[in-house]
C-alpha cells in the first residue's frame, strides 16, 4: 500500500477521462460518506455536499455513463440521503442489497434469506445489543442481512472493547465481518464492494470504472479493478489506490470538472 499515491491529480485523472472517447461505456461508482458527503457523528444527518448535487445529475445524462453509489450503508437509508438522479444503480450493506433508483422510487433487487440466515440475524441482534448496553456511546444498527455496532461517539476505550467483542460476535454467528471506521458490521450473508462492483461492471460491460471512497471497506473495490480503472483515496491513509482527494471537497470539486468536460 502507498499513503501518498503518484499520478495526476484526480481532477485531471477525469478531465482526462472525460475526454478519452475510448473510455465507454464508463461506470462512475463512489463511496457516500466520506466520499461526497462529510462524517458525521450522527450518520441520520449526513448531506451529500451541496454542489455535488448538479455534477451528478448531470453524469447520468450523457450517452455511454453510469452512474453508482456503493455503501456500506442500508439501502433504504442511502436512498433517502443521497440526493441522486433516476437511472442511479445503489449497492448497500457493502454489496448485500441493490436497486436502481427511479422516478417513482426504487427498482430493489429482492434479498431473501433463509430460515437458517434470519434465526443467525436474529441472534446476532441480541447479541449485538448486549455488547453496547453499558457502553455510552456504543449502539446498534439493524440492517436486512446485517447487524451494526457503532462506536464514534464512544470514549477510546468503550469503543477498543465494544469493537473487539463485535468482532468475536462475528467470528461466531457472521458469515462475513467488516471492520471499518468506528463500525464493526457482522452480516449473515457473504457481500464485499469489489464483488458488487465487479458484477455491476460486467452488467454493463464499462470499459472503464471509476471509484472513489474512503474507508478500508472501499480498499476491496481498489483491489478488484484495474490498470485502466481510476481508483481515488478520499482522505487520510494507506491505500491500493493511485489517486487521492483530500476530502469531499476535493472529490466532489473533481466530479464536477469531469462532468462538464463530458462531450455534451
Amino acid at each position: 500500500m502507498s499513503d501518498r499515491p503518484d499520478g495526476p491529480t484526480v481532477h485531471d485523472a477525469l478531465v482526462g477521462l472525460a475526454q478519452d472517447a475510448g473510455a465507454r461505456p464508463l461506470l462512475v461508482a463512489l463511496d457516500f460518506d466520506g466520499t461526497l458527503a462529510p462524517l458525521q457523528d450522527d450518520p441520520s444527518r449526513s448531506r451529500i455536499l451541496p454542489e455535488g448535487v448538479a455534477p451528478l445529475a448531470s453524469l447520468v445524462t450523457h450517452e455511454g455513463v453510469a452512474l453508482a453509489l456503493v455503501s456500506g450503508r442500508a439501502l433504504h437509508d442511502l436512498h433517502a440521503l443521497a440526493e441522486v438522479p433516476a437511472g442511479t444503480y445503489l449497492i448497500g450493506s457493502h454489496g448485500a442489497e441493490r436497486a436502481r433508483v427511479t422516478r417513482h422510487g426504487l427498482d430493489r433487487d429482492v434479498v431473501q434469506l433463509s430460515d437458517e440466515q434470519a434465526d443467525r440475524l436474529a441472534e446476532l441482534g441480541a447479541q449485538a445489543s448486549a455488547v453496547a448496553r453499558g457502553r455510552d456511546g456504543v449502539w446498534v444498527e439493524s440492517k436486512p442481512t446485517a447487524v451494526v455496532v457503532h462506536t464514534r461517539l464512544a470514549e477510546r476505550a468503550d469503543a477498543e472493547a465494544a469493537e473487539a467483542a463485535a468482532l468475536e460476535l462475528g467470528e461466531r454467528l457472521g458469515s462475513g465481518v467488516l471492520h471499518g471506521k468506528d463500525v464493526v458490521e457482522i452480516s449473515v450473508l457473504h457481500a464485499s464492494k469489489g464483488e458488487a462492483l465487479t458484477a455491476l461492471r460486467e452488467e454493463l460491460g464499462a470499459r472503464v470504472v471509476v471509484y472513489a471512497g474512503d474507508d478500508v471497506t472501499d480498499e476491496h473495490a481498489f483491489e478488484a479493478l484495474g490498470a485502466d480503472d481510476v481508483t481515488i483515496k478520499v482522505g487520510a491513509g494507506d491505500t491500493l489506490a493511485r489517486h487521492r482527494a483530500a476530502d469531499p471537497q476535493e472529490m466532489v470539486a473533481a466530479l464536477g470538472a469531469l462532468s462538464a468536460a463530458l462531450p455534451a
